[in-house]
Protein backbone atom coordinates (compact mmCIF):
# COMPACT_ATOMS: atom_id res chain seq x y z
CA UNK A 1 0.00 0.00 0.00
CA UNK A 2 1.44 3.31 -1.02
CA UNK A 3 2.62 5.48 1.78
CA UNK A 4 1.96 9.70 1.82
CA UNK A 5 3.23 12.54 4.09
CA UNK A 6 1.32 13.99 6.78
CA UNK A 7 1.99 16.38 9.32
CA UNK A 8 1.79 14.23 12.55
CA UNK A 9 1.09 15.65 16.32
CA UNK A 10 1.78 13.35 19.26
CA UNK A 11 1.32 14.47 23.03
CA UNK A 12 3.26 12.79 25.92
CA UNK A 13 1.17 11.29 27.98
CA UNK A 14 3.19 11.91 31.35
CA UNK A 15 4.94 15.75 30.73
CA UNK A 16 1.55 17.17 28.28
CA UNK A 17 4.30 18.47 25.90
CA UNK A 18 2.95 18.37 22.40
CA UNK A 19 5.58 17.64 19.56
CA UNK A 20 5.13 17.44 15.69
CA UNK A 21 6.92 16.06 12.73
CA UNK A 22 6.23 15.19 8.99
CA UNK A 23 5.69 10.91 9.01
CA UNK A 24 4.12 8.58 6.51
CA UNK A 25 0.95 6.98 6.81
CA UNK A 26 -1.30 4.68 4.36
CA UNK A 27 -4.89 5.01 3.21
CA UNK A 28 -5.44 2.17 6.12
CA UNK A 29 -4.13 4.71 8.70
CA UNK A 30 -7.06 7.33 7.53
CA UNK A 31 -9.96 7.87 9.76
CA UNK A 32 -13.67 7.03 8.57
CA UNK A 33 -15.49 8.73 5.37
CA UNK A 34 -17.01 8.44 2.57
CA UNK A 35 -14.62 10.20 0.42
CA UNK A 36 -11.36 10.18 -0.03
CA UNK A 37 -9.45 13.26 -1.05
CA UNK A 38 -5.72 13.23 -2.70
CA UNK A 39 -4.87 16.69 -1.02
CA UNK A 40 -3.24 18.96 -2.89
CA UNK A 41 -3.38 22.64 -0.83
CA UNK A 42 -4.12 23.75 3.14
CA UNK A 43 -3.97 26.88 5.59
CA UNK A 44 -2.72 28.04 8.41
CA UNK A 45 -5.43 29.52 10.58
CA UNK A 46 -5.53 30.91 14.00
CA UNK A 47 -7.08 27.41 15.10
CA UNK A 48 -4.09 25.21 13.36
CA UNK A 49 -1.87 27.51 15.52
CA UNK A 50 -3.76 26.10 18.78
CA UNK A 51 -3.50 22.86 17.40
CA UNK A 52 0.53 22.57 17.00
CA UNK A 53 0.74 24.67 20.29
CA UNK A 54 1.76 23.61 23.77
CA UNK A 55 -1.19 21.35 24.82
CA UNK A 56 -2.66 21.00 21.66
CA UNK A 57 -5.17 22.94 22.41
CA UNK A 58 -8.28 22.65 20.73
CA UNK A 59 -7.25 18.12 19.85
CA UNK A 60 -9.60 15.82 20.55
CA UNK A 61 -7.51 12.94 20.19
CA UNK A 62 -3.29 12.02 19.29
CA UNK A 63 -2.01 11.09 17.53
CA UNK A 64 -3.28 13.86 15.14
CA UNK A 65 -3.16 15.24 11.87
CA UNK A 66 -4.00 18.97 12.04
CA UNK A 67 -5.22 21.47 9.58
CA UNK A 68 -8.95 23.26 9.58
CA UNK A 69 -9.30 23.67 5.69
CA UNK A 70 -8.24 21.86 2.50
CA UNK A 71 -8.75 21.42 -1.55
CA UNK A 72 -7.94 18.77 -4.06
CA UNK A 73 -9.30 15.97 -6.11
CA UNK A 74 -11.87 13.17 -5.32
CA UNK A 75 -9.53 9.88 -5.27
CA UNK A 76 -12.21 7.73 -4.03
CA UNK A 77 -15.85 7.98 -2.62
CA UNK A 78 -19.08 6.20 -1.95
CA UNK A 79 -21.42 9.00 -2.18
CA UNK A 80 -23.45 9.97 -5.68
CA UNK A 81 -22.27 13.38 -5.22
CA UNK A 82 -18.74 13.34 -5.44
CA UNK A 83 -16.81 10.65 -8.22
CA UNK A 84 -13.18 10.72 -8.96
CA UNK A 85 -11.65 13.42 -10.40
CA UNK A 86 -13.76 16.32 -8.88
CA UNK A 87 -12.15 19.39 -7.44
CA UNK A 88 -13.32 19.91 -3.97
CA UNK A 89 -12.53 22.08 -0.65
CA UNK A 90 -13.47 21.70 2.68
CA UNK A 91 -13.69 23.94 5.60
CA UNK A 92 -15.05 23.60 9.25
CA UNK A 93 -16.82 20.58 10.74
CA UNK A 94 -13.97 20.69 13.37
CA UNK A 95 -12.13 18.95 11.24
CA UNK A 96 -8.08 19.81 11.86
CA UNK A 97 -9.62 19.58 15.54
CA UNK A 98 -11.60 16.20 16.40
CA UNK A 99 -11.39 14.46 12.85
CA UNK A 100 -7.53 14.76 11.18
CA UNK A 101 -7.11 17.30 8.81
CA UNK A 102 -5.78 19.30 5.41
CA UNK A 103 -1.77 18.43 6.79
CA UNK A 104 -1.52 15.47 4.86
CA UNK A 105 -1.71 14.15 1.40
CA UNK A 106 -4.71 12.42 1.87
CA UNK A 107 -7.45 12.97 3.90
CA UNK A 108 -10.97 11.21 4.42
CA UNK A 109 -14.12 12.64 5.22
CA UNK A 110 -18.10 13.02 5.44
CA UNK A 111 -19.41 13.77 2.09
CA UNK A 112 -21.84 16.02 3.59
CA UNK A 113 -18.80 18.34 4.55
CA UNK A 114 -17.47 18.82 1.21
CA UNK A 115 -17.86 21.24 -1.39
CA UNK A 116 -17.37 21.31 -5.01
CA UNK A 117 -15.04 23.90 -5.99
CA UNK A 118 -16.52 27.09 -8.21
CA UNK A 119 -15.87 27.64 -11.30
CA UNK A 120 -13.27 30.16 -11.39
CA UNK A 121 -11.21 28.90 -8.64
CA UNK A 122 -8.34 26.56 -8.41
CA UNK A 123 -7.32 24.13 -5.88
CA UNK A 124 -4.37 27.04 -5.07
CA UNK A 125 -6.47 29.67 -5.20
CA UNK A 126 -9.55 28.10 -3.04
CA UNK A 127 -7.08 28.01 -0.32
CA UNK A 128 -5.60 31.31 -0.65
CA UNK A 129 -8.90 32.32 0.31
CA UNK A 130 -9.76 29.19 2.92
CA UNK A 131 -11.19 29.28 5.62
CA UNK A 132 -10.73 32.51 6.54
CA UNK A 133 -11.82 33.69 2.91
CA UNK A 134 -14.95 32.11 3.59
CA UNK A 135 -15.93 33.62 7.18
CA UNK A 136 -15.15 37.35 5.51
CA UNK A 137 -17.27 35.95 2.55
CA UNK A 138 -19.58 35.14 5.33
CA UNK A 139 -19.44 38.52 7.41
CA UNK A 140 -19.67 40.57 4.09
CA UNK A 141 -23.21 38.59 3.31
CA UNK A 142 -24.63 39.02 6.45
CA UNK A 143 -24.02 42.89 6.65
CA UNK A 144 -25.83 43.40 3.00
CA UNK A 145 -28.48 41.16 4.58
CA UNK A 146 -29.00 43.96 7.36
CA UNK A 147 -28.20 46.83 4.81
CA UNK A 148 -24.85 48.64 5.07
CA UNK A 149 -24.57 52.30 5.84
CA UNK A 150 -23.09 55.45 4.48
CA UNK A 151 -20.20 55.72 6.13
CA UNK A 152 -16.67 53.20 6.01
CA UNK A 153 -16.72 50.24 6.50
CA UNK A 154 -14.04 49.53 9.44
CA UNK A 155 -12.46 46.09 9.13
CA UNK A 156 -10.47 45.38 12.10
CA UNK A 157 -7.71 42.92 12.15
CA UNK A 158 -6.89 43.93 8.64
CA UNK A 159 -3.92 42.12 7.98
CA UNK A 160 -5.06 39.09 9.28
CA UNK A 161 -6.74 36.39 7.16
CA UNK A 162 -10.06 37.12 7.59
CA UNK A 163 -9.28 41.26 7.15
CA UNK A 164 -7.43 40.58 4.32
CA UNK A 165 -9.92 38.81 2.34
CA UNK A 166 -13.16 40.90 4.26
CA UNK A 167 -10.53 43.91 3.27
CA UNK A 168 -10.51 42.85 -0.49
CA UNK A 169 -14.28 42.02 -1.27
CA UNK A 170 -15.26 45.23 0.18
CA UNK A 171 -13.39 47.23 -1.70
CA UNK A 172 -13.99 45.17 -4.89
CA UNK A 173 -17.96 46.17 -4.32
CA UNK A 174 -17.03 49.24 -4.04
CA UNK A 175 -17.10 50.41 -0.43
CA UNK A 176 -14.46 52.84 1.44
CA UNK A 177 -12.71 50.20 3.89
CA UNK A 178 -10.84 51.51 7.31
CA UNK A 179 -8.39 48.57 7.62
CA UNK A 180 -7.45 49.05 11.84
CA UNK A 181 -3.76 47.19 12.18
CA UNK A 182 -1.24 47.59 15.52
CA UNK A 183 1.57 47.17 12.47
CA UNK A 184 2.35 50.12 10.51
CA UNK A 185 4.48 48.83 7.88
CA UNK A 186 0.89 46.82 6.81
CA UNK A 187 0.05 49.91 5.91
CA UNK A 188 0.58 49.54 2.54
CA UNK A 189 -0.39 46.29 1.98
CA UNK A 190 -4.29 46.94 2.93
CA UNK A 191 -4.17 49.56 0.51
CA UNK A 192 -2.87 47.08 -2.10
CA UNK A 193 -5.93 45.21 -0.92
CA UNK A 194 -7.74 48.61 -1.38
CA UNK A 195 -8.86 50.08 1.89
CA UNK A 196 -9.31 53.62 1.43
CA UNK A 197 -8.32 54.46 5.09
CA UNK A 198 -5.78 52.68 7.84
CA UNK A 199 -6.47 52.93 11.78
CA UNK A 200 -3.96 52.26 14.00
CA UNK A 201 -4.94 49.59 16.57
CA UNK A 202 -4.04 51.89 19.52
CA UNK A 203 -7.04 54.34 18.52
CA UNK A 204 -9.57 51.67 19.23
CA UNK A 205 -8.13 49.93 22.31
CA UNK A 206 -8.62 52.94 24.23
CA UNK A 207 -10.90 51.79 27.50
CA UNK A 208 -14.68 52.90 27.00
CA UNK A 209 -15.36 56.15 28.80
CA UNK A 210 -18.67 56.77 26.71
CA UNK A 211 -21.14 54.29 25.52
CA UNK A 212 -21.78 55.85 22.38
CA UNK A 213 -19.52 58.12 20.70
CA UNK A 214 -19.85 60.27 17.25
CA UNK A 215 -21.62 57.96 14.11
CA UNK A 216 -18.29 56.73 12.30
CA UNK A 217 -18.64 53.97 10.99
CA UNK A 218 -21.46 52.18 8.16
CA UNK A 219 -20.63 48.32 8.94
CA UNK A 220 -17.50 46.23 10.23
CA UNK A 221 -15.92 43.01 9.88
CA UNK A 222 -14.28 42.66 13.19
CA UNK A 223 -11.69 40.06 13.77
CA UNK A 224 -10.39 40.78 17.18
CA UNK A 225 -13.46 41.25 19.60
CA UNK A 226 -12.59 42.22 23.39
CA UNK A 227 -12.14 45.80 24.36
CA UNK A 228 -11.92 46.83 20.38
CA UNK A 229 -15.31 45.50 19.81
CA UNK A 230 -16.70 47.48 22.61
CA UNK A 231 -14.72 50.55 21.57
CA UNK A 232 -16.36 50.30 17.71
CA UNK A 233 -20.19 49.56 19.03
CA UNK A 234 -20.02 52.87 20.24
CA UNK A 235 -18.92 54.12 16.76
CA UNK A 236 -21.57 52.92 14.52
CA UNK A 237 -23.77 54.34 12.85
CA UNK A 238 -27.31 54.22 13.49
CA UNK A 239 -29.09 51.04 12.54
CA UNK A 240 -25.47 49.69 11.18
CA UNK A 241 -24.18 45.99 11.94
CA UNK A 242 -21.05 44.58 13.18
CA UNK A 243 -19.91 41.07 11.83
CA UNK A 244 -18.21 39.74 14.81
CA UNK A 245 -15.61 36.75 13.92
CA UNK A 246 -12.82 36.91 16.28
CA UNK A 247 -11.39 36.38 19.47
CA UNK A 248 -8.14 37.28 19.57
CA UNK A 249 -8.81 40.07 21.71
CA UNK A 250 -10.55 38.09 24.29
CA UNK A 251 -14.41 36.99 24.72
CA UNK A 252 -15.20 38.94 27.16
CA UNK A 253 -17.21 41.80 26.27
CA UNK A 254 -16.63 45.45 28.10
CA UNK A 255 -19.90 46.96 26.18
CA UNK A 256 -23.33 48.49 27.35
CA UNK A 257 -26.45 47.54 25.61
CA UNK A 258 -26.80 51.30 24.77
CA UNK A 259 -25.43 51.01 21.37
CA UNK A 260 -28.14 48.69 20.70
CA UNK A 261 -30.86 50.60 22.49
CA UNK A 262 -30.23 53.81 21.58
CA UNK A 263 -28.86 53.51 17.99
CA UNK A 264 -30.08 49.97 17.22
CA UNK A 265 -26.90 48.63 16.53
CA UNK A 266 -26.58 44.76 15.32
CA UNK A 267 -24.23 42.44 16.53
CA UNK A 268 -23.59 39.59 13.77
CA UNK A 269 -22.27 36.37 15.31
CA UNK A 270 -20.56 34.78 12.28
CA UNK A 271 -19.34 30.59 12.71
CA UNK A 272 -17.76 28.82 9.54
CA UNK A 273 -17.76 26.22 11.21
CA UNK A 274 -21.40 24.45 11.25
CA UNK A 275 -22.48 26.57 8.28
CA UNK A 276 -25.54 24.57 6.22
CA UNK A 277 -24.26 23.51 2.56
CA UNK A 278 -26.40 25.68 0.76
CA UNK A 279 -24.35 28.65 2.53
CA UNK A 280 -21.06 27.36 2.30
CA UNK A 281 -21.97 26.83 -1.46
CA UNK A 282 -23.58 30.68 -2.15
CA UNK A 283 -20.41 31.90 -0.31
CA UNK A 284 -18.29 30.02 -2.24
CA UNK A 285 -19.47 31.35 -5.32
CA UNK A 286 -19.77 34.76 -4.50
CA UNK A 287 -16.09 34.12 -3.76
CA UNK A 288 -14.94 32.96 -7.42
CA UNK A 289 -17.64 36.23 -8.17
CA UNK A 290 -16.70 39.09 -6.19
CA UNK A 291 -13.01 38.95 -5.01
CA UNK A 292 -10.57 39.96 -7.21
CA UNK A 293 -7.99 36.74 -7.74
CA UNK A 294 -5.31 38.93 -9.27
CA UNK A 295 -5.24 40.53 -5.37
CA UNK A 296 -4.93 36.94 -3.59
CA UNK A 297 -0.94 36.57 -4.60
CA UNK A 298 -0.78 40.27 -2.41
CA UNK A 299 -1.68 38.05 0.35
CA UNK A 300 0.28 34.64 0.49
CA UNK A 301 2.71 33.21 1.77
CA UNK A 302 4.02 29.98 0.91
CA UNK A 303 4.63 27.13 3.02
CA UNK A 304 5.59 23.24 3.06
CA UNK A 305 5.03 20.49 5.96
CA UNK A 306 7.80 20.91 7.69
CA UNK A 307 7.19 24.95 7.99
CA UNK A 308 4.25 24.19 9.77
CA UNK A 309 5.44 23.62 13.91
CA UNK A 310 7.24 27.22 13.54
CA UNK A 311 4.54 28.89 11.50
CA UNK A 312 2.02 27.57 14.52
CA UNK A 313 3.95 29.84 16.91
CA UNK A 314 3.72 32.76 14.67
CA UNK A 315 0.63 33.10 14.19
CA UNK A 316 -0.11 32.54 17.86
CA UNK A 317 2.04 35.54 18.35
CA UNK A 318 0.54 37.79 15.25
CA UNK A 319 3.31 37.75 13.08
CA UNK A 320 1.68 36.08 9.92
CA UNK A 321 0.40 38.62 7.15
CA UNK A 322 -2.30 37.96 5.05
CA UNK A 323 -2.39 34.22 4.20
CA UNK A 324 -0.25 31.43 4.39
CA UNK A 325 -1.08 28.72 1.63
CA UNK A 326 1.02 24.94 2.23
CA UNK A 327 1.71 22.82 -0.66
CA UNK A 328 1.37 19.54 1.09
CA UNK A 329 3.09 17.80 -2.22
CA UNK A 330 5.98 20.09 -2.23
Amino acid sequence: MSKFNALMVNKDEESGETSAAVTQLSAADLPAGEVTVAVEYSTVNYKDGLCLGPGGGLVRKYPHVPGIDFAGTVEASDDPRYKAGDKVVLTGWRVGEAHWGGYAQKARVKADWLVPLPSGLDTRQAMAVGTAGLTAMLSVMALEDHGIKQGPVLVTGAAGGVGSVATAILANLGYDVAGVTGRPETGDYLKSLGAKQIVAREELNETVKRPLEGETWGGCVDAVGGAMLARVLGQMEYGASVAAVGLAGGAGLPATVIPFLLRGVNLLGIDSVMQPYENRLKAWERIAKDLPMNKLEDMVQPAVLSDLPQLGKDILNGQVKGRVVVDVNA
